[in-house]
């Protein structure tokens, strides 16, 4: 049971910190699972509920927001559906071949250099944030470049939020409008990565050996309160980068990371 306790307790942990943060989120689930070599069928379970977790966090953070979707004329609505479609397609199309690329004999190599293109991409958003003068308000320009963006973040190590930030920041997006478009943008991937995975539990296929026992559901309850603890945390403390421009400490986190794969591929370690 206590296997159980400190594995939720590190995913959900690193899960609500970078869903948010511009590091990836599935970069260093992939990353840790490598490490630490957690099963594949036991962590479904856990999965799941770092999703609702996470989901929780946002939905906190931005009720009001969420709220005013739904009022006339229902712009910034019709605008977040269209910058979701992108990565639903590419989800539904690419999502395995995806996974199977990154779990493969390759999948250190793969993450280094996904690692190391959001470093790159951190840093030119800051170079741009910093001489741009001029904003424009949320657009339809500014979301479709950002949806694009978030489809390319499906890959583990492209970071979602770095990514659709870079994406808006290019595109001269006011600072308040990117930070809530983007964490709103989150939504419903979060959500979809939610449904996708419990539609494995409820109709698992013949090579999934599902098992939930007493040990999966403490897991569940702890992976769910640290995703949805550090989600909020790391969104909170992300509206001070945006606004800021302050992205470079992530980029050279990132660098870090990446010749820390290259070095782990090389040695063939994991």
């Amino acid at each position: 049971i206590w296997e159980a306790i400190w594995k939720s307790a590190i995913l959900g942990t690193v899960q609500g910190l970078t869903e948010f943060l511009p590091v990836s989120s599935s970069g260093h689930l992939t990353l840790l699972q490598r490490v630490f070599g957690f099963d594949e069928n036991s962590l479904m379970f856990v999965n799941i509920m770092l999703h609702f977790g996470t989901l929780v966090s946002v939905c906190i953070v931005f009720r009001k927001d969420i709220l005013a979707l739904f009022k006339k004329p229902f712009k910034t609505l019709l605008m977040l559906i269209v910058a979701t479609v992108p990565a639903a397609v590419v989800g539904v199309l690419c999502n395995s071949y995806i996974d199977d690329a990154f779990a493969g004999e390759k999948g250190l190599l793969y993450l280094a250099i996904c690692f190391s293109l959001t470093a790159l991409m951190l840093l030119v958003t800051e170079m741009v944030a910093k001489r741009r003068k001029k904003h424009t308000e949320l657009g339809w320009k500014n979301t479709i470049s950002m949806g694009l963006m978030q489809a390319v973040a499906l890959f583990p190590g492209i970071s979602r939020s770095g990514s659709t930030i870079f994406a808006g920041t290019v595109a001269g997006t006011k600072p308040e409008k990117l930070a809530k478009f983007s964490f709103l943008m989150s939504i419903p991937v979060i959500l979809g990565g939610f449904v996708l995975e419990m539609k494995d539990i409820i109709f698992p296929d013949e090579s999934t050996e599902l098992i939930c026992g007493t040990n999966e559901i403490i897991g569940m309850v702890v992976g769910v309160i640290t995703a949805a603890i550090f989600g909020f945390l790391a969104i909170k403390f992300m509206l001070k980068v945006i606004s800021k421009a302050n992205y470079k400490w992530f980029s050279c986190y990132l660098v870090l990371l990446s010749l820390t794969c290259f070095w782990l591929d090389a040695l063939a370690v994991l």
